[in-house]
């Protein structure tokens, strides 16, 4: 019963606490003491208010037009907008600010923030990667700016992360032509473009030897099944294929399908 007393009051002191908490901040909204309210944003920035402090600092940006407060409320509004996971309207602030104070000693800030929100909204692989390109540009666009910034390595190592998810992406579109083989038309000759394509975009990708033999056998699958007139041509290019792949990857953990596909297609030219 005591410890009940106990809770129920603490829970009425606190109610009072917000309330008034409240009130307080309704009547600041209303206020025309724009020092008071930049004040008293900076104090709720500091205390983790995010929340408020956006409020109170999106409405003093023009009022302290062509001022240093309104370049400070500015970059403390994208800040508050990043820290609350609105990355759209942060990196639209951010790049906002980068354009409005050129000369800024949060300028350099700005900018990575401004590529690293597009990096925060870069989606699943399967998913359309346009924030993932405006993320390796502004990434790209930083360290040209700040090629001995602090920040520079940090933003070339998530460039690579973009980087590999824009591979899988484009190999996940290979295998997936591959998978459909025959189905409602011919996908393996759409398999060996797409592989083909993140080859030449991705040279130096992780999964560069599974897409040159998945080449190699979607060249060997069509020629089996292609009509007689064609059947030769893509046997011989299938041949070619195979001489490039061992070429390349003489121990390849492909190598013993590489070799039956070989010796299939060779009797198949005799």
């Amino acid at each position: 019963m005591k410890n009940n007393l106990v809770f129920k009051g603490l829970l009425f002191l606190t109610l009072i606490l917000v309330s008034t908490s409240c009130s307080e901040y309704q009547k600041l909204l209303k206020s025309n003491d724009n020092d008071l309210k930049y004040e008293k944003a900076m104090k709720y920035y500091e205390d983790g208010d995010y929340m408020r402090a956006a409020t109170l600092f999106s409405g003093l940006i023009s009022i302290y037009r062509g001022t240093e407060k309104s370049e400070t409320s500015h970059f403390i509004y994208a800040e508050c907008l990043f820290k609350m996971k609105d990355y759209l309207m942060a990196g639209h602030y951010y790049n906002l600010f980068v354009q409005n104070y050129p000369n800024s000693e949060q300028g350099e800030e700005a900018q990575f923030q401004t590529a690293y929100c597009s990096y925060k909204l870069s989606p699943n692989p399967r998913l359309d990667q346009t924030e993932t390109y405006k993320a390796l540009e502004g990434f790209q666009l930083f360290i040209n700016l700040y090629p001995n910034s602090e920040k520079a390595k940090e933003a070339t190592v998530l460039m690579d992360e973009l980087r590999d998810k824009l591979v899988f992406k484009s190999y996940l579109s290979a295998k997936l032509y591959y998978n459909l083989g025959d189905y409602m038309g011919n996908n393996y000759q759409s398999a060996v473009i797409a592989a083909r394509n993140t080859l030449d975009d991705f040279p130096d990708t992780k999964y560069r030897e599974e897409l040159s033999f998945l080449i190699l056998d979607a060249k060997y699958i069509e020629a089996v099944n292609s009509v007689e007139a064609k059947q030769e041509d893509r046997l011989r290019d299938t041949l070619d294929e195979y001489y490039s792949f061992v070429n390349e990857y003489p121990e390849s953990i492909y190598l013993h399908n590489a070799n039956k596909i070989f010796e299939e297609t060779s009797r198949l030219l005799k």
